[in-house]
C-alpha cells in the first residue's frame, strides 16, 4: 500500500496539485496547515509550475506578516486614523494604531518565488501589480522600493509595449492607466514625505510618457497644493487641466479651496462659476451659485 501510494503521488499532474492547493487554501486560507508540505511536493515536481510559484508566494507573504497595535505621536498613520485613544498620566491623548511588521526572511522568500514567476510569465500583469501591493504594504511609511517598482514598470510598459494580461484577458491603456493611479492614490494616503516624492514622480512619469490621462495632472497638482503649500503652482496645473477638459471637477473644485485658502476672491470667483455649472451635484451647484452671489 505504502508503495502504491508513493507511486501515485509520484504521477501526479500540476493540475492535481492545484485543485488540491485550491481545496486546502479555500478551507484553512493560504497559509494553513499542510500548505507547506504540499508546496515542497508541487515544487519538486514542477518548479517552475506559475499556479505553483504563486501559492508559494502567498504561503510566505502571509506567514511573514503580523499585526500589532504600538502608541504614535501623529493623527494619522498610513493614511489611517488610530484604532483606539487613552490618556496618558498627564491626561494628554495617546493614539495606538495598528501596524503591519514582517519577518524579512519570509518576506525575502516570497519575493523570490513572485519574481521567478514573473520570469517565467512577464506579460501577466497581474504577478508585477502583486509583488507591488506586497512591497507597498511591508515599506509602509518609507516606500523606496515600492516607487522604484512602480516607475520600472511605467517605464517597461511605454518603452517596450508589452501585451499585459490579467487574469487571461487583455489589459488595455485605460486599465494599465486605473491600475497605476491606484499606485499613486495609495501613496497619497500614507502622506509621508517620502511617499509624497513617490506619488509625484510616478505621476510625472506617466505625464512624461504624454499620457493624456488629466488624472496625472491633478495629481502633480494636488502634490503642490497638499505637500510643497505652493499654492501658485498648484493652480497654474490646475489651469493646464481645465484647458483641455473645461469641466473636470477635481481641477475646478481644489482651484475654489486654494483661492479660498490664500483669500484671493477674484480666483475665487472664476472658478466658482464653474463649479456652479460643473459640480456633479444640484446641491453643490446651488451652494456654489449661493457663494458667488455673496462675493459679488
Amino acid at each position: 500500500m505504502a508503495l502504491c501510494a508513493g507511486a501515485f503521488a509520484q504521477q501526479r499532474t500540476a493540475e492535481d496539485f492545484l485543485q488540491r492547493y485550491n481545496t486546502v487554501s479555500n478551507r484553512l486560507g493560504p497559509a494553513g496547515v499542510g500548505i507547506e508540505t504540499l508546496i515542497t511536493e508541487w515544487e519538486a515536481a514542477y518548479p517552475e509550475d506559475i499556479n505553483m510559484l504563486q501559492a508559494k508566494w502567498a504561503y510566505y507573504y502571509t506567514k511573514a506578516a503580523s499585526t500589532t497595535i504600538v502608541p504614535m505621536d501623529q493623527e494619522k498613520y498610513l493614511g489611517e486614523p488610530p484604532v483606539f485613544s487613552l490618556k496618558d498620566s498627564l491626561d494628554r491623548d495617546v493614539n495606538y494604531f495598528q501596524k503591519t511588521i514582517f519577518d524579512d526572511d519570509m518576506f525575502g522568500t516570497a519575493t523570490q518565488a513572485m519574481d521567478q514567476a514573473i520570469r517565467l510569465d512577464p506579460l501577466n500583469l497581474e504577478l508585477r501589480l502583486a509583488r507591488l501591493t506586497s512591497l507597498i504594504t511591508y515599506e509602509g511609511d518609507s516606500p523606496d522600493l515600492t516607487s522604484q517598482g512602480l516607475n520600472a514598470l511605467i517605464d517597461y510598459h511605454y518603452k517596450s509595449k508589452p501585451a499585459w494580461v490579467f487574469a487571461g484577458d487583455p489589459v488595455t491603456q485605460e486599465e494599465f492607466e486605473e491600475s497605476i493611479q491606484q499606485y499613486c492614490y495609495e501613496l497619497y494616503q500614507i502622506g509621508t514625505p517620502t511617499a509624497y516624492e513617490a506619488f509625484k514622480d510616478a505621476a510625472q512619469k506617466m505625464i512624461d510618457y504624454k499620457c493624456k490621462n488629466v488624472v496625472f495632472q491633478n495629481d502633480v497638482a494636488a502634490y503642490y497644493q497638499t505637500y510643497k503649500d505652493n499654492p501658485k503652482e498648484a493652480l497654474k496645473r490646475y489651469a493646464k487641466v481645465l484647458k483641455s477638459v473645461p469641466d473636470d471637477y477635481t481641477a475646478i473644485k481644489n482651484s475654489v479651496l486654494i483661492a479660498r485658502k490664500t483669500n484671493d476672491k477674484k480666483t475665487e470667483k472664476k472658478y466658482l462659476a464653474l463649479l456652479a455649472k460643473y459640480a456633479p451635484t444640484e446641491n453643490e451647484r446651488l451652494s456654489a451659485q449661493a457663494r458667488l452671489s455673496v462675493l459679488k
